[in-house]
């Protein structure tokens, strides 16, 4: 059974599609964070656990070497028991960050590896981690295929290397189109990040194609009406 996560910062979407019981989990992230409009990162993360206590929810830290880091990562953990750290992959400068996720891992803090693209990231963190302390593997499926590479096979590869660890999952990220979310069912995948527009489109499946159909052709119609279109 494949997840779906909300990937939004805004409080008030939140809310709402934390009241959904098709959605598991939250992740944020900096950007979406400031895309909110909140000007205290710690401030405006714990206005989010006020009422999201029991959904597993992803904050990241955006420091970019060890310490600074470590320090973001412990003062997140604090925050909530449902809160995973979230970890970039590597730093700005491509330094692999295998010595955090080591240190986190080991002090049993649950952690979310991002911007992860192939399966040899995927192996050096399972190279990093326990069996025991929970960790998700966060693969941006949408911005590989943006640039004309196919992320699937190497899903299939962390996947079938992630068996051997029952306290790690991989996460579908950076979702296109409601598909992504069949795709990602397929391959196995544990838990899909989706934004809250996409999540509404796939809470409408099971239409046949002929109500599709009726309902592009109305649409088409609807609006010719309303621009008073004559030939």
């Amino acid at each position: 059974m494949t997840k779906i996560f909300c990937d939004i910062a805004d409080i008030d979407l939140i809310k709402k599609f934390n009241k959904k019981k098709i959605v598991k989990g939250f992740t944020t992230n900096p950007s979406l964070i400031r895309k909110a409009g909140a000007e205290d990162y710690e401030g405006y993360s714990k206005k989010i656990l006020k009422f999201c206590t029991d959904k597993p929810i992803s904050f990241e830290v955006f420091g970019d070497n060890y310490h600074t880091m470590l320090d973001q990562a412990l003062k997140i953990n604090s925050w909530g028991k449902n809160v995973y750290v979230k970890v970039p992959v590597i730093n700005s400068k491509g330094i692999f960050s295998g010595k955090i996720i080591k240190k986190l891992n080991n002090k049993n803090i649950k952690i979310n590896v991002t911007a992860v693209y192939n399966a040899n990231q995927t192996k050096k963190i399972l190279n990093k981690i326990n069996n025991k302390t929970k960790v998700i593997i966060s693969i941006f499926a949408g911005r590989a295929a943006d640039t004309g590479k196919d992320p699937i096979p190497e899903f299939k590869k962390s996947i079938k290397l992630s068996k051997k660890f029952k306290n790690v999952q991989i996460l579908w990220a950076s979702v296109r189109e409601p598909y992504n979310y069949l795709q990602a069912k397929q391959l196995g995948c544990d838990i899909i990040t989706i934004p809250p527009s996409i999540i509404s489109k796939i809470e409408e499946f099971g239409k046949t194609f002929d109500q599709l159909t009726k309902e592009t052709v109305r649409g088409f119609l609807k609006d010719s009406k309303k621009s008073k279109f004559k030939i």
